[in-house]
């Protein structure tokens, strides 16, 4: 699906940057016109910088910095090193050479997924991409038709599998997941497939670093029946939660506070209506039993 907007590695750590920049002008007193004059520039160049939607050249960096009369070295050296991070982060991208096999959006994904210190996510028919078995991968790509040529599919299931090495790695992400119980029983693949599916997702759930949650047909009606969700968070200081969401029409991308707040509570409201994360285990195995008859 196509995502509405974009947001990127480059939004997400620039949006950091330009909120201290912000703290900083705002406390030495400056208006945006202020700023703008210090850099010889105009005041939608300010702006956007704020809002994390333009790259920070250092040496702007450091004349704005001398405007607002910040002169503490680590301050600069710390900021500095933020705008580095945010600059060459889509150039340091191993899934870059996979070119055009991945949609822009999806790449956008993967380069937000690799920074994210947290995922939390709802699905309603699929089991999430981080815990997926690669003849599971391969059954949802030919299905999807995105894809002509064996080798086109065989490139996405392996940057599919990439994407996992996230969830054992250094600093390995928090992966927090509720899947609706129709998740378990969709015939991808078919049975024997979605056994080796769901004993893996057993295996995955035992990890520290990732809790399954099942959200069963008994429950009911619930708030996140109308699709899937990802709510990606970050570690460092300051930085914002975004969210893709799933809707009729495509993929959107959502960051401002209002809208993410709405998703954290529904992914709030949806694990605490799923069974818990031991209880789910054991639906787990009762379904992988009943595929692998």
């Amino acid at each position: 699906m196509e995502a509405k907007s974009t947001i990127t590695p480059s939004t997400v750590l620039g949006r950091q940057l330009g909120d201290e920049l912000r703290r900083l002008r705002e406390a030495a007193g400056l208006t945006t016109t202020d700023a703008a004059d210090a850099l010889d520039c105009t005041k939608g160049k300010i702006s956007r910088i704020e809002n994390g939607r333009v790259t920070v050249r250092l040496p702007d960096l450091a004349a704005m910095l001398h405007a607002y009369g910040v002169a503490d070295a680590a301050v600069l050296s710390r900021l500095s090193a933020l705008a580095k991070k945010a600059n060459r982060r889509r150039r340091e991208s191993w899934w870059h050479q996979y070119g055009p096999v991945l949609a822009d959006t999806y790449r956008d994904y993967i380069a937000l997924e690799a920074i994210a210190g947290s995922i939390r996510t709802f699905q309603a028919q699929l089991i999430p991409g981080l815990l997926q078995i690669p003849e599971y991968v391969r059954a949802v790509t030919v299905a999807s038709q995105q894809w002509q040529s064996g080798d086109e599919i065989e490139k996405f299931v392996q940057v599919r599998l990439a994407r996992q090495e996230r969830l054992t790695g250094e600093a390995p992400l928090q992966l927090w997941a509720v899947l609706s119980e129709s998740a378990l029983l969709q015939q991808v693949g078919g049975p024997h497939v979605m056994h080796a599916q769901l004993e893996h997702l057993l295996t995955a759930s035992e990890l520290p670093n990732v809790t399954v949650q099942v959200l069963p047909f008994s429950r009911g009606a619930h708030a996140s029946m109308f699709g899937p969700y990802v709510v990606l968070g970050f570690r460092e200081e300051g930085a914002l939660d975004v969210v893709l969401a799933d809707n009729p029409t495509g993929s959107i991308w959502l960051e401002r506070e209002p809208e993410v707040a709405r998703y954290q509570d529904l992914f709030d409201a949806a694990r605490a209506s799923a069974l818990s994360p031991v209880e789910s285990r054991t639906v787990i195995q009762r379904r992988a039993k009943e595929h692998g008859r």
